[in-house]
């Protein structure tokens, strides 16, 4: 198991780290201020009068361009995989399929480790050398 946790994030730590980058500027771009003041913003979500939304639709303001928030939809094609096609999202998927398997093969070599020096009426310590 050790072996496998250890040549697989070799080739996955690479995506596994972009996909977490990306991950993070969605959000950041997502939470990011827009320079509007409330007035302004209230403003410009306002429809115009006797605007009705036709029934079925769902109707929403337009959406500030430029600036870091703009740049939100971007962020998610790269985080997905969907900017580099099919390849690109089998390697997202492939990466999340790979971050599970480090996550419960790192808790069962814990876990082994653990019992190991149990066994041997070591010191019981949560972290060793």
């Amino acid at each position: 198991m050790r072996k496998w946790h250890r040549w697989l994030s070799i080739f996955f730590g690479i995506f596994i780290l972009w996909i977490a980058v990306t991950g993070v500027l969605s959000q950041v771009a997502a939470l990011w201020p827009t320079g509007q003041t409330a007035a302004e913003a209230k403003a410009a979500a306002t429809p115009p009068p006797g605007f009705v939304c036709p029934e079925g639709w769902r109707c929403m303001p337009p959406r500030p361009e430029g600036g870091l928030r703009s740049m939100v939809g971007l962020f998610h094609h790269l985080h997905s995989g969907e900017t580099f096609g099919p390849i690109g999202t089998l390697i997202s998927v492939l990466s999340g399929l790979a971050l599970m398997f480090f996550s419960f093969s790192g808790i069962w070599l814990y876990v082994q480790m653990w019992r190991f020096r149990n066994r041997r009426e070591l010191a019981p310590r949560w972290f060793w050398k």
